[in-house]
């Protein structure tokens, strides 16, 4: 199973504001969807709770210890990212989509990062986790320039681990 990191961040590495996302990226939500389709995502607590539904033509992990928690309708709850390995088990490809803790858990174990990288600092109050960016090889890397319907520029970029 190919294990990916996908995320978008800012130059600052910040990932999220007030629960949500601090840039509104259509493009990026568009390659997201296309990415993930038919895959497993595994996300945080908060992530899920910001998400607030199943996302359609996907299998769907949260991540919390808490045995109350009752994530939405469509949504499988796992102690942590260990048992949603084992939960995925014979799956292509597992998508961890967030939060910071879920990617901090989540990068020495993955074999690919997938990031859009917003080239501007906004203000936010999560951050993505330091990444020993040279244990990864910089493999694609597509620009997109600031237009209409995209208030910044952005990259998706994408990563392998080096062996």
């Amino acid at each position: 199973m190919i294990v990916s990191v996908i995320v978008a961040l800012d130059e600052a590495g910040t990932i999220g504001r007030d629960g949500g996302l601090p840039w509104h990226l259509p493009d990026d939500l568009r390659r997201f969807k296309a990415t993930t389709m038919g895959h497993v995502l595994v996300m945080g607590r908060k992530t899920c709770q910001s998400i607030g539904r199943a996302l359609p033509g996907r299998r769907a992990l949260v991540l919390s210890r808490n045995p109350a928690f009752r994530p939405p309708e469509g949504v499988e709850r796992v102690p942590d990212f260990g048992a949603a390995l084992a939960h995925a088990a014979g799956a292509e490809r597992l998508f961890v989509i967030g939060g910071a803790e879920v990617f901090r858990v989540a990068v020495p174990a993955a074999d690919e990062l997938l990031v859009t990288q917003v080239h501007a600092t906004l203000p936010g109050d999560v951050r993505f986790p330091e990444v020993d960016w040279d244990a990864w090889w910089l493999v694609e890397e597509e620009f997109h320039p600031a237009d209409e319907r995209h208030a910044v520029a952005f990259s998706f970029r994408r990563f392998l681990r080096r062996d």
